[in-house]
């Protein structure tokens, strides 16, 4: 019987799932979206256009196959609305494609407000939210007291609206937040008749027939696995779990059903918004990382830390998740390094670890391995064995110590520069 496999990011998010869900896809007939929402953009390139999706699966370019958003996903109608439609325009109709989850969340005008006052109340310890109401949805939906995209085909959807809508107000009030909800209000209803287009289904089953039929299914994570919420930087996480186990929870499948486990990060680290990043580089080191790799968010377009490779929580990623391939990407960022270094400990209070700690201090010092820089144009590379010797050196280091094979390399943003081994 058929598993399902599952992509996802190894670091911070920002690896680049969506160029490789899209270079993966042609050999799946099913692409599911398992967790997160409209603050993680995935961006693809390929025949000269670039495209941002934020709810959407990234198999939605490759024609006939089937695109699935999750019951683990939290959706902003209006903001799906802008997407969907904007892809029509380009010629990428998602009627007939895209299915959703009647047990995934909605994202309502008021949980946008009240990220933007929760942020406020915590002065200098904002944890850099994206500000679209992720956070909020997630949190009512823990609680009991969320909406789903199954209300909408409700008799009594404007008295589940009424009854969430006045318990956000209550909140706001108390935090003595000002605000206007009439313009997010009337867009976000005219955003649900439009949603009422979809395939609107129980996912669970749908997903388990696909398999009952020996469908081949990817499932999709967003952001990553440094920003879940159990094992992730806490404080400083996303609100949703971003890990391998999420793929179970957010689409209703078993553990037993995952297959291959891909595993995505980059050839150096990013992070975005606050947070701890034990090998971040405040020097020209890390401009020029930045600059080179064009490191701003797809969705937000804010600047992202840069830094050296960190193989304790690269290493701590791939356990959690089980991950059976990895995929290097942005190799081509680092063309021009004299050396590039890759942390291999960390030194705290004197002592060094090779573990991931509960919490990241500033006594934190990474210990850093150095490498020759490779010198060359990797995006002129068709295959692992054009690759200069420097190059292999490092991948090979990075397989040594993780266990995994990196199976695929990314030396460009196009969907033709990527080797695959």
């Amino acid at each position: 019987m058929k598993k399902v496999d599952v992509i996802l990011g190894l670091q911070w998010g920002d690896e680049g799932k969506g160029k490789v869900v899209d270079v993966l896809t042609p050999a799946y007939e099913v692409v599911a979206r398992f967790q997160g929402g409209p603050n993680a953009g995935h961006t693809l390139e390929f025949n000269g256009e670039k495209y941002v999706l934020r709810s959407i699966p990234s198999g939605i370019f490759q024609g006939g196959k089937t695109n699935i958003i999750g019951n683990g996903v939290v959706i902003d109608a209006v903001l799906f609305r802008e997407e969907a439609e904007a892809l029509a325009a380009s010629g990428h109709d998602l009627t007939k494609q895209l299915c959703i989850s009647k047990k995934a969340h909605l994202i309502l005008p008021t949980h946008r407000i009240l990220d933007a006052a929760y942020e406020a109340a915590k002065g200098s310890a904002k944890i850099g939210t994206t500000g679209k109401g992720i956070g909020p949805t997630y949190t009512d939906k823990v609680s009991r007291n969320g909406m789903r995209v199954g209300d909408v085909l409700s008799a009594d959807f404007r008295q589940i609206y009424a009854r969430a809508k006045a318990r956000h107000e209550s909140i706001l009030r108390g935090l003595g937040y000002e605000y206007d909800i009439a313009e997010l209000e009337r867009k976000w209803f005219e955003a649900v008749e439009y949603l009422k287009r979809f395939n609107i289904i129980d996912s669970e089953y749908f997903v388990n027939g696909c398999l009952a039929q020996d469908k081949s299914i990817l499932a999709e994570g967003a952001q990553g696995t440094l920003l879940d919420v159990d094992f992730g930087s806490y404080p400083f996480v996303t609100s949703s779990n971003t890990v391998c186990a999420g793929a179970c929870v957010g689409l209703g499948i078993a553990p037993n059903r995952i297959g291959e486990v891909y595993g995505i990060f980059k050839a150096y680290c990013t992070r975005v918004g606050g947070g701890p990043f034990p090998t971040e580089l405040f020097d020209e080191t890390g401009a020029r990382m930045r600059s080179i790799g064009h490191e701003y968010g797809a969705v937000t377009g804010r600047e992202r830390r840069c830094g050296w490779l960190d193989l304790v929580a690269l290493k701590y990623s791939i356990m959690i998740n089980g991950v059976t391939q990895l995929i290097m990407m942005k190799s081509d960022v680092m063309n021009d390094f004299e050396t590039v270094k890759v942390a291999t400990e960390y030194e705290v209070g004197g002592e060094r670890t090779a573990h991931f700690p509960y919490e990241i201090g500033d006594d934190l010092k990474p210990v850093y391995r150095e490498f020759e820089g490779w010198k060359c144009d990797l995006r002129d590379c068709k295959s692992y064995d054009d690759f200069p010797a420097a190059f292999k050196t490092y991948v090979e280091f990075i397989e040594r110590e993780t266990g995994v094979p990196v199976k695929i390399i990314s030396v460009g943003p196009d969907r033709g520069e990527t080797i695959v081994r």
